[in-house]
């Protein structure tokens, strides 16, 4: 007793600090392998937006740019109709995020706290199509939408869209973890299912709302194949096509200026994610898995 009083420290203790110490430096390790691998291609596309074509062919490559230049991004913004491109993008991707914040609750309410025919079937089907690619109804949503006549135009890159399957299955797995008690009080109270669903059901959904239209918002801003597919005249082109098909020439891609057009097209999804991070951790960490 008198030796721990002096300042002896229990062999436990020493082994315990110690392996706190030494133990986890091989998850340190993997970490920073993983902060490389994710943080490595934002930093090559940085540096090469201020690098002259001239670099981008030399051998080896040059990580760092010998002869730093704002050339790409003057190019980007005077060879590109870029208010157009940008105003392209942000409609389609505000209404689409719209869209399925305010059409998934819905279905997922009714998924998960109504009773009606035919409700697991349409659960199997939210769920298939949850499981099938995205490529797969690339041609089918394109035949649709030019019999319908709507190819070429904004309706026919947003329509598909406005409801997706990963919504409706968030938002009902949510809300199936909502006590039956409070709606029951408000069906008590004189409530319809209407009011029951916007005064007292989306209040609570909002965490969930908040991830569903961060993420709705990021993947349809970054969206590809399918606008460059809809879109067959420059003046419908969102960002990303308009991009990829202005820089690249007959013989060789403009190395440059896709760095630079990279770097702008990433920057607003950037933002977005830092801003509201707490949001989608919070979403996904407080969604339900019963049912």
């Amino acid at each position: 007793m008198t030796a721990l009083q002096g300042g002896a420290r229990p062999p436990l203790a020493v082994h315990r600090r110690e392996g706190r110490r030494t133990g986890p430096l091989w998850v340190y390790g993997l970490l920073i392998l993983g902060l490389v691998l994710m943080v490595g291609p934002f930093l090559w596309m940085l540096l090469g937006a201020l690098k002259p074509q001239a670099e981008f062919l030399l051998s080896p490559p040059t990580f760092l740019p010998k002869n730093p230049t704002t050339d790409n991004f003057s190019r980007l913004f005077s060879e590109l109709d870029f208010p157009r491109f940008f105003f392209n993008s942000s409609l389609v991707a505000l209404v689409v995020t719209v869209g399925n914040v305010l059409f998934c609750p819905m279905l997922g309410y009714a998924l998960a706290k109504l009773q009606w025919r035919g409700k697991r079937l349409i659960m199997g089907l939210v769920l298939a199509t949850l499981m099938v690619p995205a490529g797969i109804t690339l041609i089918p949503n394109f035949v649709l939408m030019r019999n319908l006549g709507l190819v070429n135009t904004y309706p026919g890159l947003i329509l598909p869209f406005l409801v997706g399957p990963f919504g409706v299955f968030l938002t009902r797995q949510f809300m199936y973890g909502i006590p039956n008690e409070l709606l029951e009080a408000a069906r008590i109270d004189g409530a319809n299912e209407w009011r029951i669903f916007w005064q007292v059901v989306l209040p609570i959904t909002a965490p969930v709302l908040a991830t569903l239209g961060i993420l709705t918002f990021l993947g349809s801003w970054n969206s590809f194949i399918y606008p460059l597919v809809m879109a067959q005249e420059p003046a419908m082109y969102t960002l990303p096509v308009a991009l990829a098909t202005f820089s690249t020439g007959q013989y060789q891609a403009d190395h440059g200026m896709l760095m630079a057009g990279s770097l702008v097209l990433v920057l607003p999804v950037l933002i977005i994610f830092v801003l509201f991070q707490r949001w989608i951790t919070e979403g996904i960490a407080t969604t339900g898995l019963k049912g």
